[in-house]
């Protein structure tokens, strides 16, 4: 398995990927639950630049020049800049109301989100990444990884402290309760 960093080419691979663990936050920022205006919505940001689910913003796992997981992370301290362009857009073509709460703050490096092809789960892939993430964030560049868990989905925090996240706080995004978790190299 190759993990690199994305290029435009891989933008509809990524948006397919991403909306399988943003499917309902997606469904509540486009104020319906229609998959295909939902990663219609992700493919659109995903092949732009400067904002957080620009492609810019995302690693992807290849296996046999097939892409079969991507993740997207980026400095937490520039959340208001990177979401402007979706919450502009969000307002102006699904509500106007549209104001998201804030995931992230600066001081961490941020994964927004990781999807794993569907045919590719149990293998392992998405710790394989997230390991990744850790070395090259944290253990290299000292960085402070963090990400948030749905409150309802044990197995994935049982995954996140296996491999040294620790809990630090309570969000709440898109009407979902969920734990802050991060992972710091320092003692």
């Amino acid at each position: 398995m190759i993990i690199r960093k994305a290029t435009l080419k891989d933008a509809g691979n990524i948006a397919t990927l991403l909306l399988l663990s943003m499917e309902d936050i997606i469904f509540n920022f486009i104020n319906q639950k229609d998959y295909d205006t939902a990663r219609a919505f992700l493919l659109h940001f995903v092949k732009q630049e400067n904002n957080q689910y620009s492609y810019q913003n995302c690693l992807v796992a290849e296996e046999e020049n097939q892409i079969i997981a991507a993740v997207n992370l980026y400095d937490g301290s520039k959340l208001t800049e990177l979401r402007n362009p979706i919450i502009q857009y969000v307002r102006f073509h699904f509500n106007q109301n549209f104001n998201p709460e804030d995931e992230t703050q600066s001081g961490e490096i941020y994964i927004d989100s990781l999807g794993v092809d569907p045919n590719q789960q149990g293998r392992g892939i998405g710790t394989k990444l997230l390991r990744f993430l850790i070395h090259e964030y944290a253990i290299q560049n000292q960085q402070i990884l963090g990400l948030l868990v749905e409150e309802g989905n044990p197995q994935a925090k049982k995954l996140y402290l296996k491999l040294g996240f620790k809990p630090v706080g309570k969000k709440t995004l898109a009407g979902k309760n969920l734990e802050h978790l991060q992972f710091s190299n320092s003692k």
